[in-house]
């Protein structure tokens, strides 16, 4: 089986700065995994160069067997991304927003109305549909920074920090949401500081520190023996 994305060997540095070092992990197509580690630990630059934001230098990426570099076109239209930092134009309306973003993967017209009609429904966003980005608040911007992130049916999901500054009444709808995407067979990378949203969506969990993978392995691994997730990942990123 191709899977969903294979990461092999990846380096990236900056200048002298060593950003990732050498960091190899597989997801396996229709599987939740939960990719930790501390701020700067280089979570977000293994992401940007899965997504082509970021120049690899060195090593490779595939997915679902698409080179990244190679074959960025094919590979991208693969992924949805939604980001920690809004980069969204701030007077656009969402419903622009999703047509143009569904228009740019090659989304036919009418099949482009009615995806957005069903991720608007889904998202409880009809009512805002024509209000500019700005005004959204900050749990309706991250509703649509996912809408956007789905528009094209992407198969591999990829989401960096999606419940940053919203409540918790729609961080548990927003897991309801990605866990019936899991069930529909998306592959779904997650990013976030809330170990008790990475223990409740996700099987596997990869811990990165100081750009190496330091943990690799079911989610199990790390709350047995009457540990939490949260006990596990503070040793792992202590050690020296």
């Amino acid at each position: 089986m191709t899977p969903a994305l294979h990461v092999d060997n990846l380096v990236k540095r900056y200048g002298e700065k060593t950003a990732v070092d050498g960091v190899s992990f597989t997801l396996a197509p229709g599987e939740f995994f939960g990719f930790l580690g501390p701020n700067g630990a280089g979570k977000t630059t293994t992401i940007n160069c899965v997504v082509g934001v970021t120049k690899i230098t060195s090593g490779a990426i595939r997915v679902f067997g698409h080179d990244v570099v190679t074959d960025y076109r094919a590979a991208r239209t693969q992924i949805g991304l939604s980001p920690q930092d809004f980069n969204i134009d701030p007077f656009v309306s969402t419903a622009k927003l999703l047509d143009y973003v569904g228009g740019y993967y090659g989304v036919r017209a009418p099949e482009r109305k009615e995806r957005i009609t069903r991720l608007l429904l889904d998202f409880e966003m009809m009512p805002y549909k024509d209000q500019p980005f700005r005004t959204l608040s900050g749990g309706q911007k991250r509703r649509v920074s996912l809408a956007r992130a789905l528009v094209h049916q992407p198969d591999l999901i990829i989401l960096d920090e999606p419940t940053a500054g919203v409540d918790v009444e729609l961080r548990r709808d927003l897991w309801g949401w990605l866990k019936e995407l899991n069930a529909k067979g998306k592959t779904i990378l997650l990013t976030s500081h809330y170990l008790e949203e990475v223990q409740a969506l996700c099987s596997r969990i990869g811990i990165i520190r100081q750009g190496k993978i330091a943990f690799l392995g079911p989610k199990d691994e790390l709350v047995r023996d009457g540990k939490t997730l949260e006990e596990s990942y503070l040793e792992i990123t202590a050690r020296s």
